[in-house]
C-alpha cells in the first residue's frame, strides 16, 4: 500500500470525523418510509426529502449534486472517458421503525463508539461513507479516467422502482458496487420469492390478527383478538393474554431479524398461530388457515411448506412470514422467501399449494433469479484486494439471501460495510430490527477501504 496516501487518507478521515458523524445524523433525521406518492416524491415526501438532504451534503462538498427526478440522484466526480463511468450505489429509504426502541429512531444516538438509529447501517451511514469518499478524491485533484457516480436510491426497501427508472433514462455503469452487505464482497444473491397467503372469510372466533411492519423482516411482536372468555387461559412461553372489550387479545413477544439471515430469529406471528391452534381458539376455517401458518412458520428453511431446498454456491432456502394483517374479513400473511439455484420461483409456488390444501389461497406470488458473478473477474478481484490490503486478511467472496441494487446491474457487487463477525452490544440491534446500530470505527475504515477500491478500479480496462 503506497504509505503516502495512506497517510493522507487517515488524516482526511480524522478531520472530517465530526462532520461526517453529524451528516449520518442529518440523514437519519428524515423518516423516509415509503408513503403516497406525491409531485416529483414518486415513493412519498419523505423520501425525497431524504433523497434532497443527501444532495445538499453532496453539494455542499462541492460535488456535482443531480436529482433524477425524485426517483433517485447522484453526486459525481468528472473523468477522462465520459462514455464509461463507475458507481456507487446507497438507499436513503428504510423499512418502518416499528416497536422497542430504547429511544426515538429517527433521532441518531451515540454511545460507547457506536451509533444508533434507523437507517445507520442500512444504508443511510453508508450514503454518506461513499460521500466522504468522493469528497477526498475531489480535494487530493485525482486525474480520474473513469467518471464516478455517488448514486442515492429511495426505493430499495420496497420495490427497487428508483433504479429501474435510473437505468431507462441512462447508460449503465461499467462496474458498480453497493455499500449494502458484508465485507468483503458478496459475488452473488439468491433468488427472490414474494406471495401472500390469504384465508377465506372466516367470521369466527378471531376479530383481527396483526404483526410485522416489512415484508421482509421477522417481526418480535404480534397479537390477534379473539372472541373467548380469560377462564382456563394461561400465559405461555413468548404469549401474553390481555382482556380487551370483552374478548382476550393474545400476544406473541419473539426476536426480530431479517428475511435474508433468519436463523436465530422467533417469528412472533408464528408464535400467536400455535397458541391459537393449541387452544382450540378458532372454529373450522380458522383452523385450517393457522394450520397453513404453522407450516410456513415451523421452519425458516421451508421444510414445513415441503420446499426446502440447498446448493453449493448459496446454501439452503429460506422463508418467513413477515406482516399478517385483515383485510375485508380476511387475514393475509404476507412471505420473503430467498433461494438458491437448486429450485425455482416456480418450484416454490407449486410446493407451497401443494401443502396448503384448501386451508389458504397463495395470491400476489412474484419471483428473481439468483445471480452469481465470477469471483476472479477483475473488478471484483480489485474489490476484495482492497479489503484485505486494509485489514490485513485473506478473506474470500461470498454469496448471500440479501437482496440489493447490485442484482439489477449488469456489473456489479455489493461491497461492505457490515461485518460477518461483529457483536452487537447490549444496548444496539441489527437492521431492521429495533435499536439499529453501527460501529463508527468500522464505517469510517470504510471510507479508506472504498478510496483505494475505486482508485484501483480505475485502472481497470472496460
Amino acid at each position: 500500500m503506497n504509505q503516502e496516501l495512506n497517510q493522507k487518507i487517515d488524516a482526511f478521515i480524522e478531520a472530517n470525523r465530526a462532520q461526517l458523524l453529524d451528516d449520518i445524523a442529518a440523514l437519519v433525521a428524515v423518516n423516509s418510509v415509503e408513503s403516497a406518492p406525491a409531485e416529483g416524491a414518486p415513493f412519498g415526501a419523505g423520501a425525497r426529502k431524504a433523497l434532497d438532504t443527501t444532495l445538499a451534503i453532496a453539494e455542499r462538498m462541492g460535488l456535482a449534486a443531480h436529482n433524477c427526478e425524485g426517483y433517485i440522484g447522484y453526486a459525481e466526480l468528472p473523468g477522462a472517458d465520459p462514455d464509461k463511468y463507475l458507481a456507487t450505489i446507497c438507499h436513503v429509504d428504510v423499512v418502518p421503525a416499528g416497536e422497542g426502541w430504547a429511544g426515538s429512531p429517527f433521532e441518531m444516538r451515540r454511545q460507547d463508539g457506536w451509533i444508533i438509529g434507523r437507517g445507520v447501517m442500512d444504508d443511510k451511514g453508508p450514503m454518506v461513507v461513499t460521500l466522504y469518499a468522493l469528497k477526498f478524491l475531489q480535494e487530493m485533484g485525482a486525474q480520474l479516467r473513469y467518471p464516478i457516480r455517488a448514486l442515492a436510491g429511495t426505493n430499495e426497501e420496497t420495490g427497487m422502482k428508483d433504479v429501474e427508472y435510473y437505468l431507462a433514462h441512462n447508460k449503465a455503469p461499467v462496474f458498480c458496487f453497493t455499500p449494502d452487505a458484508e465485507f468483503p464482497v458478496c459475488n452473488g444473491e439468491k433468488g427472490h420469492f414474494h406471495g401472500k397467503l390469504v384465508s377465506p372469510v372466516c367470521g369466527g372466533v378471531i376479530r383481527a390478527f396483526e404483526g410485522g411492519v416489512a415484508n421482509n423482516a421477522v417481526p418480535d411482536r404480534a397479537s390477534a383478538l379473539v372472541a373467548v372468555e380469560m377462564a382456563g387461559l394461561k400465559n405461555a412461553p413468548g404469549i401474553t393474554l390481555e382482556p380487551e372489550n370483552g374478548c382476550v387479545r393474545v400476544r406473541g413477544w419473539g426476536k426480530a431479524g431479517h428475511a435474508a439471515s433468519p436463523e436465530g430469529t422467533v417469528n412472533a406471528i408464528g408464535l400467536v398461530a400455535d397458541y391459537l391452534l393449541a387452544n382450540g381458539l378458532c372454529n373450522e376455517a380458522e383452523r385450517a388457515y393457522l394450520e397453513a401458518l404453522h407450516k410456513l412458520h415451523s421452519s425458516t428453511a421451508g421444510e414445513g411448506l415441503g420446499i426446502a431446498s440447498a446448493d453449493g454456491p448459496f446454501g439452503p432456502l429460506t422463508i418467513i412470514g413477515g406482516r399478517i394483517y385483515m383485510q375485508d374479513g380476511r387475514m393475509v400473511q404476507t412471505m420473503d422467501s430467498r433461494y438458491p439455484t437448486s429450485t425455482s420461483g416456480d418450484a416454490i409456488a407449486a410446493g407451497i399449494r401443494a401443502s396448503i390444501g384448501s386451508g389458504a389461497a397463495l395470491e400476489d406470488v412474484d419471483s428473481a433469479d439468483p445471480f452469481y458473478i465470477g469471483a476472479d473477474t477483475p473488478a471484483i478481484r480489485a474489490c476484495i484486494d482492497t479489503y484485505n490490503e486494509v485489514t490485513g486478511k485473506d478473506e474470500k467472496p461470498f454469496t448471500m439471501g440479501g437482496g440489493t441494487y447490485a442484482r439489477h446491474f449488469p456489473y456489479a457487487v455489493s461491497f461492505g460495510p457490515e461485518s460477518h463477525d461483529l457483536v452487537l452490544p447490549a444496548f444496539g440491534g441489527p437492521m431492521h430490527g429495533a435499536n439499529e446500530s453501527a460501529p463508527v470505527d468500522a464505517l469510517l475504515q470504510s471510507v479508506k477501504i472504498y478510496i483505494l477500491a475505486l482508485l484501483k478500479l480505475e485502472e481497470i480496462d472496460f
